[in-house]
């Protein structure tokens, strides 16, 4: 098994006034050679927006975008008929393909809104734009990594164009979890939202990262109640 760690506090930091972030991978004015991205995922951005703002129409193509509301509720519109709240509790895709604008707004005029922008590289190219959002409570057990995305559209949770699956999970303080590959192949990002964890010996907090690869499987041993995002993908393009 082979890991890389990065801290909370080693990610790259925007702050707009009305947009505060944090960027896992290199992204926008953030850049760092050694944080180009995990195998496929190539963006995990902890946004948090402020009451009545946000992202105005823009652009993407060939790119698998997933968005999950942490707090409060995000806005979406797009140019192919989707309009809507994605509340807290929910996730929501964007296969970009041939090319989509949307606009991402917080939905409410006074409550802060915060949220995991998370982009994955595809492994089909100029699809047709297609939008997809899902309520996650009805999959979610306790103690256990429930399964959000994969690449199968009859699955649980949404699904994407790639050989990834990703999971979530509350977690009581004691518990522990094992977690096997979908594909020995890929690898797992793990992302703790809240709370601590243990690893292989790398013990992660709040919104701590830990990359593993060259394994068929890992075990999560609990710290305090927590909830945590597991990201499943393929390690090359």
């Amino acid at each position: 098994m082979k890991t890389i760690y990065h801290a909370a506090n080693s990610r790259g930091k925007a702050n707009h006034g009305w947009l505060k972030s944090n960027h896992t991978f290199s992204f926008a004015n953030y850049h760092n050679p050694e944080r180009m991205g995990f195998g496929v995922l190539r963006v995990i951005n902890d946004d948090f927006v402020i009451g009545g703002q946000g992202f105005g129409k823009h652009s993407h193509r060939d790119m698998e975008i997933i968005s999950i509301p942490l707090s409060g509720k995000l806005g979406h519109g797009d140019n192919i008929g989707n309009n809507g709240i994605i509340a807290t509790g929910e996730i929501q895709v964007m296969s970009a393909g041939t090319g989509i604008t949307h606009s991402e707004m917080n939905g409410d005029d006074k409550e802060d809104v915060k949220f995991l922008q998370i982009w994955v590289i595809p492994n089909k190219m100029n699809v047709a734009p297609r939008y997809q959002q899902v309520r996650m409570d009805d999959i979610m057990q306790p103690n256990k990594f429930n399964q959000v995305l994969s690449p199968n559209a009859d699955d649980a949770g949404v699904w994407i164009h790639q050989n990834a699956w990703f999971s979530m999970g509350d977690f009581e303080q004691g518990v522990t979890q094992n977690y096997t590959l979908n594909d020995a192949n890929n690898g797992v990002y793990v992302f703790v939202i809240e709370g601590s964890v243990t690893i292989n010996n790398n013990v992660l907090n709040t919104r701590d990262g830990l990359g593993v690869w060259d394994t068929k499987s890992m075990t999560m041993d609990v710290l305090e109640n927590s909830k945590v995002l597991i990201m499943e993908v393929p390690m090359t393009f």
